[in-house]
């Protein structure tokens, strides 16, 4: 892979001085309406929203390399980033269309890769649902409108990030052993398509290749791998790929988030890096929502450090420079 001169200080300015991509994802739009609604009766006000990534990206970013935010609501956030930290911009529409099983990508209508750019923009990122095993129609539309964003990227000098969520248009229910059976085949497919050059695609942020709650030694209850099964899917994954790639936590707990990237490394895994959401922040939302902005920032400097902190110890450990795959 090779980076334009540009592209590679945007590169800089979103991982840390080792090269480890320590970035913070706020751009929940409809998950973030759903996580509010569970503490309060009224629907969740755009000016609560705003309010709220503001005050995660001013307390966690003094301790991430970069932040994830979306136009929509994430604007005012952008202005109170830590000095030096890079910012990401989402470009694609909150969730999908429930009434299909094709997950069709869709942009904000209102919104380029120009104009996010023009917003403070280090990097572009764009989330893909994908079933390596859909009907070849399908997958050409998604493979093309993916093909647009890079050539975007491309005519903007700006890093593309590929979030991929693979998915199985049969099975409902993503949480289940079936899924979990079924996963790092879709997982690790679906990272070598969109690995072909002409997607114009810089970093790939995606899932683990299984679903932890169901290995060996980390299951309560089914098992679906063995650890060793497990660890061969890891490293099956790394191999699938030339891009520098970065995990996502799914909205898996803090402490399961970074055991996985300890077993991820033990495996084989040369991860460059996370972008982590929920398991860093989610728990500020109820304090906001029940006692305000004063008890969000408490538990954003107490147990929101801690998450990002303990995250930060285990990345030292386990990532490794996206400049090795460069």
């Amino acid at each position: 892979m090779v980076l334009t001169e540009q592209k590679r200080r945007y590169m800089e300015k979103l991982s840390d001085e080792n090269g480890i991509i320590s970035a913070l994802a706020f751009d929940q739009r409809g998950a973030l309406k759903r996580l509010m609604a569970q503490h309060q009766d009224e629907e969740p006000s755009v000016a609560q929203m705003e309010e709220l990534k503001v005050l995660v990206a001013e307390e966690l970013t003094p301790f991430a390399s970069s932040m994830l935010l979306d136009p929509e609501y994430g604007l005012p956030a952008t202005k109170a980033l830590h000095k030096g930290a890079g910012l990401l911009l989402a470009y694609e529409k909150t969730g999908y269309d429930t009434t299909s099983t094709k997950r069709l990508p869709d942009c904000l209508v209102d919104w380029s890769v120009k104009r996010l750019k023009e917003e403070g923009a280090d990097a572009i990122k764009f989330l893909l649902y994908y079933d390596v095993d859909s009907d070849e129609a399908t997958n050409r539309q998604k493979q093309a409108y993916i093909e647009r964003i890079g050539s975007e990227c491309t005519a903007e000098d700006i890093p593309f990030y590929l979030e991929i969520l693979a998915y199985d248009e049969k099975i409902a229910d993503a949480s289940s052993a079936d899924y979990a059976k079924v996963k790092p085949r879709k997982v690790i497919e679906a990272m070598k398509v969109f690995s072909d050059e002409r997607f114009g695609i810089d970093v790939l942020k995606v899932e683990v290749p299984v679903n932890m709650n169901f290995v060996e030694g980390f299951a309560n209850g089914e098992t679906v791998y063995t650890k060793g099964e497990a660890a061969s899917y890891f490293k099956q994954q790394n191999d699938a790929t030339p891009l520098p790639y970065i995990y996502l936590s799914a909205g898996v707990s803090a402490k399961l988030f970074q055991d996985t990237l300890v077993f991820a490394k033990a495996s084989g895994a040369n991860f460059n890096g996370v972008l982590c959401g929920r398991a860093t922040w989610a728990g500020s939302v109820k304090a906001y929502i029940e006692k305000g902005e004063a008890a969000a920032r408490e538990w954003l400097r107490t147990t929101g450090f801690q998450n990002i902190d303990e995250l930060n110890k285990v990345l030292k450990e386990t990532a490794t420079p996206w400049t090795a795959r460069v």
